[in-house]
């Protein structure tokens, strides 16, 4: 068991220290520019204005990290003028602790209508189709469609993805780091791997290992999510509740991850506590061989949903599936991924958005052995004008996982 178990938590924990160099944050000028591609596309799409709820694509043009609630956070961006913020008036102050543009701020009291402001400006521009942000919640959508009767509403999505989809290098090197931060995570996790230890336990030991690298926007953040999974409970997808005991000839797979600066990583190993018999190292072997041919299909100009059917072939050869069917491949093979964990565009069969420079996926074309266990190989790849590129390495064994 090349580089599973024979440490603990105390001995790794005291040998880490924050990362060297963190990756800086997305810039004013990088921002500006996210704002402009975006007037350019939305006037493409015939609207007049892009509205912008809270969320990620709120952090993507703003900088502002607001989740959303029932009160109506949002950019308003022209395709001619300039762009306007709409807030509860309480909330000025934080909003300009976190404004990364110039913007002006027009207000709301909790007894006023927020989406008359909205109707209002939509109106000062001469705007008649407004771009909704696809994330904005109905909620919101309705009450704009209220506040101003004979505005067409329209989806923003060709806007908001087609900026959000192509990162740019400052966007790439922040996923960089945290997929780096997240794959040391792991590799150490397995040291601490030992006969009856609980998942909980491995799952703090991991927060606490993404928090010691120095993660998150404030340098203090731990795992965004973490799952931990020995045996049986590997055959399921995103797991199984309990907090089960690790045993001898138990597979393992353990998927994680974190953010530098909202940027996600989202990795996941798979190998085996004990000697894997055969079975488990047959399986192994094709998950190998299906993340291998989803990345070699990843070529500029392709449609995403080839990167999955090569996938699914390695698989079919075998006499796994066919399509979904068990034992096999459950989900799609990849997703896109930035400020959002799952994001457009996506390596799944009907999603025929071309491949092009910038884009970020996921690679993991998971195999489910029914009640028996699942094996998930889950590295992330970007495009360059070459093809992809990793991220961070693959697995290179089920008995040496990190080498």
């Amino acid at each position: 068991m090349k580089g599973i178990g024979g440490s603990t938590a105390a001995e790794q924990l005291a040998d880490l220290s924050r990362w060297a160099e963190i990756a800086p944050a997305i810039g004013q000028d990088e921002r500006l520019a996210r704002i402009e591609k975006a007037r350019k596309l939305t006037r493409d799409s015939g609207a007049d204005a892009l509205i912008i709820g809270a969320g990620a694509s709120l952090r993507y043009f703003a900088g502002v990290s607001w989740g959303g609630t029932e009160r109506l956070v949002a950019l308003m961006i022209p395709v001619t003028g300039d762009p306007i913020m709409i807030a509860p008036y309480f909330e000025l102050g934080s909003l300009e602790a976190e404004l990364a543009i110039p913007v002006e701020i027009r207000l709301w009291q909790e007894d006023e209508s927020p989406t008359a402001l909205v109707a209002d400006a939509c109106r000062a521009w001469g705007a008649t189709t407004l771009a909704i942000d696809p994330a904005l919640p109905f909620l919101f959508v309705d009450r704009i469609a209220k506040s101003a009767p004979g505005l067409t509403l329209t989806s923003g999505a060709a806007a908001v993805d087609g900026c959000r989809m192509h990162k740019s290098a400052a966007e790439i090197a922040l996923m960089q780091q945290a997929k780096s931060m997240t794959l040391e995570a792991h590799r150490r996790a397995a040291l601490i791997l030992r006969e009856g230890i609980r998942a909980s336990e491995v799952i703090r030991f991991i927060g606490d290992c993404h928090r010691a690298m120095g993660a998150g926007a404030g340098g203090s953040g731990s795992s965004t999510f973490c799952m931990v999974q020995f045996g049986r409970g590997s055959a399921f997808p995103h797991g199984l509740p309990g907090d089960p005991e690790l045993h001898e000839g138990d597979m393992v797979l353990i998927d994680t991850g974190t953010t530098v600066h909202g940027y996600h990583s989202d990795i996941t190993r798979s190998y085996v506590f004990g000697k894997p018999d055969d079975e488990q190292r047959r399986i192994w072997d094709l998950e190998k061989a299906a993340q291998a041919a989803a990345f070699d299909a990843a070529q500029p100009g392709d449609p995403c949903e080839v990167v999955d059917a090569a996938a699914r072939r390695v698989l079919e050869a075998a006499g796994l599936g066919p399509d979904y069917a068990l034992p096999g491949l459950p989900h799609r093979t990849g997703h896109g991924i930035g400020l959002s964990i799952h994001e457009p565009a996506y390596l799944v069969r009907g999603d025929t958005t071309p491949l092009a420079t910038g884009m970020c996926f996921s690679n993991e074309p998971m195999i489910v052995i029914p009640d028996r266990f699942g094996i998930r190989l889950e590295d992330h790849f970007y495009m360059t004008e070459n093809g992809p590129r990793w991220f961070t390495e693959p697995q290179v064994a089920i008995d040496a996982p990190f080498g």
